[in-house]
């Protein structure tokens, strides 16, 4: 019934399995793969024919994870996977980003590939097997794809690369790198790291690049055995010469002077007009619309490129090093915790922190288990950024993707938890966008990180690089625009400090790129990123001496793991209504940490005040202030440090003979008492008698 074919290997002291002719059999690709207990099943189908009027790439990547696949119910009232989840996102985005250039050009089929999480050991991420099994379900399905294509994870750990390194490694490693390409070069790097010099993360990324060869191997092998016919190319469309002639001799030189244009609004205008004319003027002549367009963006394409290439001149007059020009503003928000407004060129951040406690934090139900984050990273991307009128709604993948980019190159830099005991949030708003907005956020997530007062390690900047590859020439573009990264063959990201890297990103839109590429890009993002630190050091060079005054203020204090029961009473009443009585939020911990925030100081110290009272143990011979909540024939018991009763015999009352205790004190007052120890049921005996009322001290005998 079933037809299997299977390949294992042995990849970096593990199993990686492939499998296909099982399960999921009417798609066009079906891989099974595994490495130790993670199973990902990765499927493909292409529709058998093209849209009318569809003029691009229609590839969808579906990256999801099954709550059962760790032997869990997911949590909230549906009890079903719902709409994605970050991580679901960025793996998605992860697997589109290699695969996506190398698709057979012309190629306008709409294409889905699903890869679905059936098993996680919770050791082996499920990311890496998710990629290598959408390749191979790509390879043998016929589809026209220029792979296989391989990956790998690659940590650093005492002085020494990882591959694939486990969850329990990822712990201990200095780096957390994702790299993918083919045999011939790298496609994506995704990566963290700990201030690493750009020749580690050089060879980390090679290190990756030849360890997944045997994945690639492996596909190939697979596909010998299990690939299905494949499909016939895409035809060039016949009338596709001519439109390209006519197309440079109707609009060449007008899109040519367009790009002499360095103001990108004016720049966009001329294009536009430009393209209007080539529309009306060839559809007039009964050439295909979607076509025209196409090749409009070739025609920009080529004059660009070639421009570059023969002039060493970019679109705004700039070399091919220079960074746009920077203004870096801190304090931009005045009741912000933390904010800036860096602006590059015609790209700009409005970027602000919020600091915020323990329950602020996010809490995350992953296939690994639930934790909570105390560092959110939000960056959103209106349309009026671009000058457009657009859809406003949920964060799209884009916008989750530039997020957790920035997040990961500022993420390495933040102090310890229990160095800074709050729950930091940081939005970023892309006010102005012509390329590089995600590095623009690392920037200015930095300068609004230091004015909050958060205790940077040291200061973090990112710069965004691009690629003109060409036969007969290359060029490495510093600080890339937002037409140069379209235009472009590459869009290498890379953030750190003065000291290494922290973060790396790069998409090539070629085949594969080569290592001396690599190479010359670090060295010049390496100068780029100087520059701009120094440029936003102008702003501001360290985290302000404390925290905003807007922020509250969070004081921590340990207690006695046994005393927390008193602190939080019965139902969570008494921290209720410390809480209610003092306007501070308290945050217990299981090991007795408690953290108690408040933007007025006051407030802090009352709360304190009163949790101490609960948990210290009254001292013999010490004067307290208490209030009388009882009284009886033979005393007044007296309730002090918030949780302690005593009571105060008649006879301690006042040095006099005291003939009814309510003649002396009655329920409410407030009065001063001296502990005397306790009585033989254990009870605290107290006295007012040796107790001045109106100084609180201790008379001395005989007085």
């Amino acid at each position: 019934m079933f037809k299997i074919h299977k390949k294992e290997v042995t990849w970096g002291g593990k199993r990686l399995s492939l499998e296909t002719g099982k399960i999921a059999r009417q798609a066009d690709g079906a891989v099974l793969a595994s490495i130790g207990d993670t199973i990902v099943l990765c499927t493909v189908v292409a529709a058998r024919s093209v849209k009318p009027g569809v003029d691009f790439f229609p590839l969808t990547v579906n990256y999801q994870e099954k709550a059962f696949a760790a032997g869990k119910i997911p949590g909230g009232f549906f009890k079903r996977e719902g709409r994605p989840t970050e991580k679901e996102t960025l793996v998605s985005r992860l697997i589109d980003r290699p695969i996506r250039p190398l698709f057979v050009d012309g190629f306008r089929n709409e294409t889905q590939v699903i890869c679905t999480v059936l098993s996680h050991d919770l050791e082996n991420d499920p990311d890496v097997v998710a990629m290598i099994g959408a390749s191979a379900a790509l390879t043998i399905s016929g589809i026209p794809f220029l792979g296989p294509i391989g990956a790998a994870r690659v940590g650093h750990i005492n002085g020494e690369f990882v591959l694939n390194p486990s969850a329990t490694e990822l712990e201990e490693s200095s780096l957390d790198l994702v790299v993918a390409g083919t045999s011939e070069g790298v496609l994506m790097v995704e990566s963290e790291a700990k201030e690493l010099s750009e020749d580690l993360m050089l060879s980390a990324v090679m290190f990756g690049h030849r360890a997944y060869q045997e994945v690639i191997a492996a596909i190939i092998d697979l596909a010998e055995d299990a690939a299905k016919e494949a499909w016939e190319p895409p035809v060039a469309d016949p009338q596709l010469e001519a439109v390209r002639t006519k197309l440079t001799k109707l609009v060449g030189k007008q899109v040519d002077a367009a790009y002499r244009i360095t103001q990108k609004t004016e720049r966009h205008e001329q294009l536009s007009a430009a393209k209007t004319i080539a529309v009306e003027s060839l559809t007039a002549e009964e050439l295909p619309a979607n076509l025209i367009a196409n090749e409009f963006k070739e025609l920009e394409k080529n004059i660009v490129r070639n421009a570059i290439l023969k002039t060493g001149k970019r679109i705004d007059g700039r070399d091919l090093v220079t960074v746009r020009p920077i203004v870096s503003e801190v304090g931009f928000l005045p009741l912000a915790h933390g904010s800036a407004l860096f602006t590059r060129g015609e790209t700009q951040a409005l970027v602000v922190t919020t600091l915020g406690t323990g329950s602020d934090e996010q809490i995350i139900d992953a296939l690994e288990g639930e934790y909570r984050e105390n560092f959110m990273l939000h960056y959103n991307f209106p349309p009026y950024s671009v000058g457009e009128a657009g859809r406003m709604g949920s964060p799209g993948r884009r916008e989750i993707g530039h997020g957790k980019l920035a997040w990961r190159a500022i993420h390495p830099m933040l102090p310890a938890k229990g160095d800074f005991p709050y729950t930091i949030r940081v939005v970023s708003e892309i006010t102005e966008s012509n390329g590089s907005s995600s590095m623009a956020t690392v920037c200015g997530t930095s300068l609004a990180l230091m004015d909050a007062g958060v205790l940077l390690t040291r200061p973090v900047a990112g710069i965004a690089m691009g690629l003109i590859k060409e036969d007969h020439g290359i060029a490495v573009l510093t600080d890339i625009l937002g037409d140069e990264d379209h235009l472009g063959d590459m869009d290498f990201k890379v953030a750190g400090t003065e000291k290494g890297v922290t973060a790396l990103q790069m998409d090539i839109k070629i085949t594969s790129i080569t290592e001396s590429i690599m190479k010359t890009a670090l060295a010049q993002a390496q100068e780029g990123r100087i520059h701009i630190l120094h440029e936003m050091a102008k702003a501001l060079t360290a985290a302000r001496g404390d925290v905003s005054g807007n922020a509250p203020r969070i004081t921590t204090i340990t207690i006695p793991k046994d005393k927390i029961r008193e602190v939080i009473g019965s139902g969570g009443k008494v921290i209720r209504e410390i809480t209610e009585q003092t306007g501070a939020k308290i945050d217990i911990d299981d090991d007795g940490t408690i953290k108690v925030a408040s933007s007025n100081p006051q407030s802090v110290e009352k709360a304190l005040n009163w949790i101490k009272g609960i948990v210290s143990e009254p001292e013999v011979g010490v004067i307290y202030t208490g209030k009388v909540v009882k009284t009886m024939e033979f005393g007044a018991f007296v309730n002090f440090m918030g949780s302690r009763d005593g009571l105060v015999h008649i006879s301690e009352l006042l040095p006099k003979r005291v003939e009814k205790v309510t003649d002396v004190v009655n329920v409410g007052d407030v009065v001063k008492v001296k502990v005397l120890g306790l009585d033989d049921r254990g009870k605290i005996k107290l006295s007012m008698k040796v107790v001045d009322q109106t100084t609180g001290l201790e008379i001395e005998p005989g007085k």
